[in-house]
């Protein structure tokens, strides 16, 4: 009997229990509960364990987290509650809670979290606080899980088999039986569901519901990384029914309601491995000396209409997904290379912002509507790039005017406060195998620069004809591309570090920051912090996101800015183009709350995507780093955490992690303020920005991670 006693006792210790007696009075907050209750709820009849809650009742109240209102009756803490907020996990395990409801992010540690995820919606109730600590709960409901399915490795043995998570922020391996396999064998790539986690069980159970393939394959991995990211990797079958269903023709009914520029001079410039062509240029003198200058863009709501199959598609994808090897388009392929692309001798359905400009670039007039056009000819950056710089080639004169229209539009953006954010993008000479064979950096030249201004101006008068209304008046509903001003304390961070140095900014005014930020940009081109100092002075700024409420877009200084030039890449544009044609036919305003939750949903897409891009990029670079183990190379500290620090090779731009475990001849600490870890006894610093010689130890790409060590 004593023995049974005490293995029931081990089952409920003190701490344990604790918090399973305050999740009961969280759960039943407006009632008064004596330990009766208390042990009926938690199916307790051990009078030793219930001895124990009366204890604990007392202890908790001695912890003013409940009262006694009564002999032997309780009741939760007026002033304890709980709230509602999204979990961000920590790479240790704990997490914090960040809720609306507070001015605080409330701290969770791994035993608290209840099995709630990282990014779920969870009710989490608050404990008592100590003085000057963060304030600190426990998960007690999981609202709303962010994701249920993982991708991972599967592990099968003779009984059952397990899933592996590939993310870090899963802690949990998935129960797979052996009747859910879905056909994959031991040692795949799959995507496994959650389909239910048992109450006693630590680990959930799930089925397969793809094989993406064996790990190391080109395919398999690139999958992996989309389904890692919860984006998808192909279309449903009947998507892609209801595109090939969709007519090509475009009736004479259909050219009479647009304006007509298939006569004028029309071309794209484009990268040379793009399929979609969603943006056209066209030029001509007006008799009155003037220049007219289209900006036309694909008719992508023309053939994707609300409700249907397509729309429901796009609108859930929201974006195109660019990674290394590869496009995931956000409208199947008949649609974004064939009917809405803008190819040569073909006519084409189009949107358009044209604009008549004096010699000045100044705009005298704007026409905003829907137009059919025939480009005259496909150019690549290289191409209209050899024209710009040599004066000679197909359509020179159009193309040398509009690169003149150009620089006089950037020269005065960036007079007005514009920051010049011109970086590198690195990029993978790739063989038919997905295989990296160099790294190479593609920087922005006039060519680029050309379709980028008149882009911005589009975007910009777009959003200026719905935006700017008379005084007095109310804007209708509208889709901005809006980026907030940077965060002061951020700003003051960045600031501190560059002195060091030798640079600075000026922080008194939004208009010094630009300038001063300019300033130290053209300052750092060449040096050899250049690309750390650029990535951190990107970081110390605001996110740019979709919304529908307008406060401007502070890094290129425009006070309406709209996305309305990439609608076969970018659901929003496609919103914007439906408002557009609206408003333009007498509508109503739309839906605020409709459409900024669709806003709010682009804009997580678009992280989403931008982390899946990242994560390919990762993974090539480790690739292309696997013939080069044991080699050294020179390179920039680009990071530092308490575990170490990264670098940066300047070759490649390939970074990989010097861990503080091998720094052996002191012991380092993390100096989080400065950016930099020191030793406690000799005080030599390795600081962001240092340039430092590695060697490549290993290239992990299944965790697609570099180790370098000192050389």
């Amino acid at each position: 009997m004593v023995g049974k006693r005490k293995k029931i006792q081990s089952r409920y210790n003190k701490q344990s229990l604790q918090q399973q007696v305050l999740e009961i009075f969280v759960k039943e907050s407006s009632k008064t509960l004596n330990y009766k209750q208390i042990a009926a709820a938690l199916e307790i009849k051990d009078m030793g364990i219930k001895r124990l809650i009366v204890s604990i009742l007392y202890d908790l109240v001695a912890l003013d987290q409940i009262s006694e209102i009564s002999t032997g009756k309780f009741k939760l803490k007026a002033k304890m509650g709980t709230v509602t907020g999204v979990v961000d996990m920590t790479s240790r395990g704990s997490a914090y809670i960040v809720s609306e409801e507070t001015t605080e992010d409330i701290f969770v540690s791994q035993a608290n979290l209840n099995r709630a995820l990282h990014g779920d919606q969870v009710k989490v109730f608050l404990f008592a606080r100590k003085k000057s600590k963060q304030p600190e709960g426990e998960v007690v409901e999981i609202v709303k899980r962010k994701k249920t399915s993982f991708v991972g490795t599967l592990e099968i043995s003779k009984n059952f088999a397990f899933l592996i998570p590939l993310s870090k922020n899963m802690p949990y391996d998935i129960f797979i039986p052996l009747g859910k396999l879905n056909g994959a064998e031991n040692g795949d790539k799959v995507i496994a569901q959650i389909t239910e986690w048992p109450k006693k069980s630590k680990n959930p159970v799930g089925q397969v519901t793809d094989v993406l393939g064996k790990p190391g394959d080109n395919d398999t991995e690139m999958h992996a990384i989309l389904a890692e990211f919860d984006l998808p990797y192909k279309f449903p079958e009947h998507v892609n029914e209801a595109a090939e269903e969709i007519s090509d023709e475009i009736t004479k009914e259909e050219i009479a309601k647009r304006r007509d520029f298939r006569d004028v001079t029309t071309f794209t410039i484009d990268p040379a491995d793009a399929k979609d062509f969603d943006d056209a240029l066209s030029l001509r003198m007006l008799e009155n000396g003037n220049w007219e200058i289209g900006v036309h863009i694909a008719d992508v709501t023309h053939y994707v209409r609300p409700g249907s199959i397509i729309e429901k598609e796009a609108s859930e994808r929201a974006t195109s997904v660019y990674l290394v090897d590869r496009v995931v388009p956000m409208l199947p392929e008949r649609l974004s290379n064939g009917l809405c692309s803008l190819r040569p001798n073909e006519e084409k359905l189009t949107y358009s912002a044209v604009f008549e400009m004096d010699e000045n670039a100044d705009v005298l007039k704007t026409w905003i509507g829907r137009t059919v056009i025939c480009s005259d000819r496909r150019f690549t950056y290289e191409e209209a790039q050899n024209v710009i710089e040599t004066e000679e080639g197909d359509y020179k004169e159009e193309i040398l005017c509009l690169d003149k229209l150009a620089k006089k539009l950037r020269a005065r953006r960036f007079k007005q406060g514009a920051i010049d954010f011109d970086r590198y993008e690195v990029k993978f000479d790739i063989d038919e195998n997905g295989k990296p064979l160099s790294v190479y950096f593609k920087e922005s030249k006039d060519s680029n620069k050309l379709i980028e201004e008149f882009m911005l101006l589009a975007n910009k008068k777009v959003a200026e004809s719905v935006g700017r209304v008379p005084k007095g008046k109310t804007a209708k509903t509208f889709v901005y591309r809006v980026h907030d001003q940077p965060n002061t304390q951020k700003l003051e961070t960045f600031n501190n570090f560059i002195h060091k140095f030798g640079f600075g900014i000026k922080t008194a005014s939004p208009s010094s920051i630009s300038k001063s930020m300019n300033e130290l940009l053209q300052n750092v081109k060449g040096n050899a912090i250049q690309n750390l100092v650029e990535t951190l002075a990107i970081r110390s700024m605001a996110k740019a996101e979709y919304t529908t409420n307008n406060v401007g877009h502070y890094g290129l200084h425009f006070d309406y800015y709209s996305h309305f030039t990439s609608p076969i890449r970018r659901y929003p544009d496609m919103m914007i183009h439906r408002l557009l044609n609206q408003y333009e036919n007498g509508g109503k305003s739309a839906n605020q709350d409709k459409t900024e939750s669709q806003c709010k949903h682009c804009s997580d897409m678009e992280q989403r995507a931008a982390q899946a891009e990242r994560s390919s990029i990762k993974y090539k670079q480790v690739e292309f780093m696997l013939d080069n183990v044991g080699e050294e190379f020179e390179g920039t500290i680009s990071g530092v955490t308490e575990w170490g620090f990264y670098v940066e090779l300047n070759d490649n731009k390939c970074e990989g992690m010097v861990s503080i475990r091998e720094l052996e001849d002191d012991y380092y600490e993390f100096d989080e303020d400065n950016y930099c870890i020191v030793g406690r006894h000799h005080r030599k610093i390795y600081q962001l920005g240092d340039e430092v010689k590695i060697l490549v130890t290993k290239a992990n790409l299944a965790a697609k991670q570099l180790d370098f060590v000192l050389a």
